[in-house]
């Protein structure tokens, strides 16, 4: 048996889980706390701690394409997550630098931002590195482990489901022990503690991935996914005038049959990029003249995911509400559990637990029982997952609109704190969204992406959470200079200091109809939408009739069921 055959599996995967457990710890605890961190360390006012925070995590996460980019192109997957592992670690040593000592830190001035200078320098080149190195993470890491899994065999790849169930499961048990216990360091012992212990759990993290080198199937590095997506585009233009021929068996195609993905009609403009030019070598012909149409068609599919991807953004423009605006209420919410203060940054552990115990529960009850009744190997279909958790973000923000018009009223009306407990049912909900969607669409990209794009297609999940969090900064400018016009303190609903005197309520609503506009929208894409066919029998009918992997006779007629 080849080397490369007795690598990889869930054995490999398991040093791929602790590290995402440590680093996730610290990453996800600065998601729920850095807002806090902004407002009481650096002094933003309310806006202005939420929109930083939001640019932050969209930052990080538009990064994850960098890292996703890197790992396809120039170097492989493990040493691209030990490099921006680095990049994070260096970010959290300024962090700790500057929380510790008090000149580093700006005064209180009263106004939006209070931090100028080598201050804030030092700041931005914190969050910066924090952002760089966690993105890059986060856009190597799936991929790495989906690849100890061959999915050209259906034993395997019948696993990479649950690959990214248990790799979702990793970074919510991380995220649980980084909102309670780091969280709780951070805003009761001393932020620096709290970034010290962030720093030690990522390092930690970094080591324990590099141990498991020997394990892996590691991809070469290969040709870089955006030139080729770029020579596609420049080859259709150079040939815009030449008419596509009938048959797809007249388009230049690799001599190698393994490396080929078959011809689909859609996007046909784009096959102009694979007409042979008269007279012209096909061995020698430059790749800015002519394409293969397994170039053209990887393409294609980026061009088919990009309506998919387009239809989540607004979910994690939700998303960013539960980690800055739900926070901050609770500050302004009874925080007690017996004599214990619960820190309001806490408050997202909520969604986690749930998350801990549904993924498991999901995986072992809810996947068999759908599976015979549908026949698919993941119960339902990775579309159909995102798809119920774009329903459940819109429940989530009408429910968290309801909440905050009860603590205005109790607090105004009553002198009365509501328990922050009460910010527990969207949290809750949203995080049963954010179970379906997220791993829906890592699977989602990772299948459909060919082989040499898959770091960066999987990096889409990720980039969709980016957009969201820039989307969110963009809506609370916006929203803040349309209402301040015609409200009597010329306010907007989020400006200000005093967030009794708000209309976050409003805010949430407008999110929740937005949200049932935009699932009606992916309803029209997700139909839309054609599977990547380049599996010879379809393992998931198969599953139905209790023979994976054994009928060949099926074949033929069995692969071109609808996926959808």
């Amino acid at each position: 048996m080849k080397k490369q055959e007795r690598e990889g599996g869930f054995k490999a995967n398991y040093f791929i889980f602790a590290m995402m457990f440590l680093d996730n710890i610290g990453f996800v605890a600065n998601m729920a706390s850095l807002v806090l961190y902004f407002m009481l360390v650096i002094h933003f006012d309310i806006s202005g701690s939420a929109t930083t925070t939001t640019n932050y995590l969209g930052t990080a996460f538009l990064l994850t394409l960098v890292g996703g980019f890197i790992s396809d192109a120039y170097m492989n997957r493990l040493h691209t997550t030990l490099l921006f592992g680095v990049t994070e670690l260096l970010g959290y040593m300024l962090l700790i630098i500057q929380s510790h000592y008090t000149k580093l830190q700006p005064l209180p001035c009263g106004e939006s931002t209070c931090i100028h200078g080598t201050k804030a320098l030092l700041f931005y080149a914190s969050i910066s590195l924090v952002a760089l190195g966690g993105g890059g993470i986060r856009g190597a890491i799936p991929a790495l482990g989906a690849d100890q899994f061959n999915y050209k065999k259906p034993e395997e790849r019948k696993h990479i489901a649950s690959f990214f169930n248990w790799l979702l499961l990793s970074i919510t048990v991380g995220a649980v022990v980084g909102v309670t216990f780091v969280v709780y360091v951070s805003t009761t012992v001393g932020w620096d503690i709290g970034f010290i212990i962030s720093l030690s759990c990522a390092a930690a993290g970094l080591v324990i991935v590099a141990l498991g080198k020997p394990y892996y199937r590691v991809r070469v590095a290969g040709e870089s996914p955006l030139l080729r997506v770029l020579q596609v585009l420049v080859a259709s233009v150079k040939n815009w005038r030449v008419q596509v021929p009938q048959s797809p068996d007249e388009l230049h195609e690799s001599t190698k049959k393994r490396e080929r993905i078959p011809h689909t009609d859609q996007f046909r403009l784009l096959d102009k990029a694979a007409i042979l030019p008269n007279g012209v070598d096909a061995a020698i012909a430059s790749k800015w003249k002519v394409c293969t149409v397994t170039q053209v068609e990887e393409v294609k599919i980026l061009t088919r995911m990009m309506p998919i991807l387009l239809s989540t953004i607004l979910m994690n423009t939700c998303l960013a509400q539960l980690q800055t605006l739900s926070v901050q209420q609770g500050i302004l919410m009874d925080t007690r559990i017996g004599s214990f203060n619960v820190p309001a940054a806490t408050i997202p552990v909520i969604p986690l637990l749930f998350m801990s115990v549904l993924i498991p529960t999901y995986e072992f009850t809810f996947v068999p029982l759908l599976r015979k009744f549908t026949g698919h190997p993941n119960g339902i279909t990775h579309l159909q997952r995102v798809g119920v958790g774009l329903v459940l973000s819109a429940i989530s923000m009408t429910i968290a609109g309801f909440v905050e018009v009860k603590r205005k009223h109790e607090f105004i009306h009553h002198n009365h704190k509501i328990s922050l407990f009460w910010l527990s049912f969207h949290y809750a909900i949203f995080g049963i969204a954010d179970m379906f969607t997220l791993v829906g669409l890592m699977e989602f990209f990772y299948r459909e992406a060919p082989a040499g794009m898959r770091s960066l297609s999987t990096s889409f999940s990720w980039l969709s959470l980016s957009i969201g969090y820039y989307l969110s900064s963009a809506f609370v400018e916006l929203i803040n200079s349309i209402t301040g016009k015609y409200t009597h303190s010329k306010l907007g609903w989020l400006e200000g200091l005093d967030m009794n005197k708000n209309h976050i309520e409003l805010f949430y609503w407008f999110l929740a109809i937005l949200s049932v506009l935009n699932f009606a929208n992916y309803l029209f894409w997700a139909n839309w939408y054609t599977y990547k066919n380049d599996v010879t029998v379809d393992e998931e009918m198969l599953i139905k009739a209790g023979q994976v992997g054994t009928d060949e006779s099926n074949s033929q007629s069995v692969s071109t069921v609808s996926r959808n």
